[in-house]
């Protein structure tokens, strides 16, 4: 006699298939993330620079700076919560030689935000630095913005 079904026994579990890591951006990245990194590589290619290496505990910093920009109503390099950016790349043990940030607020894809970073001089500067050698990119929905995006730069 067949078996009844009594949704009983546990489903078996789905297959997990990962993404295959790319050479410069670990997988722990969110997609829009990835894509920002993408975006700087090609512009840093552009001018004769070496890529900089996506670092997953950058991203989180930034990811954490952006959800604290959304979360507390602010947008600036000085956090309420952490301090200056390299108050914050302290506070979550990271050693560096140099360090930089650029934050954007309001755009709703990776291009949009790399459009308005490359036509600020400030900020065009820190993507083009051939000082830095990582970095990490947090974005962020929601806010009175809209969108919340940190690009974080260091040379170890």
């Amino acid at each position: 006699m067949p078996k009844k079904h009594d949704n009983k026994e546990p489903a078996a579990k789905p297959k997990v298939v990962k993404p295959p890591n790319s050479k410069h951006t670990p997988p722990s990245i969110k997609e829009f993330e990835q894509e920002v990194v993408k975006l700087v590589n090609i512009e840093r290619e552009k001018h004769g620079l070496k890529p900089l290496q996506a670092s997953s505990k950058l991203s989180e910093i930034a990811r954490t700076k952006s959800v604290d920009m959304k979360e507390n109503g602010y947008f600036s390099h000085q956090s309420p919560t952490y301090g200056s950016p390299f108050e914050m790349l302290k506070e979550f043990d990271v050693s560096y030689q140099t360090a930089g940030e650029n934050i954007a607020a309001g755009q709703t894809t990776a291009k949009a935000v790399m459009d308005s970073w490359m036509n600020s001089d400030g900020h065009r500067k820190n993507i083009l630095s051939p000082s830095y050698t990582h970095m990490g990119v947090g974005y962020t929905k929601g806010g009175a913005m809209g969108t919340y995006w940190t690009q974080i730069f260091v040379s170890y």
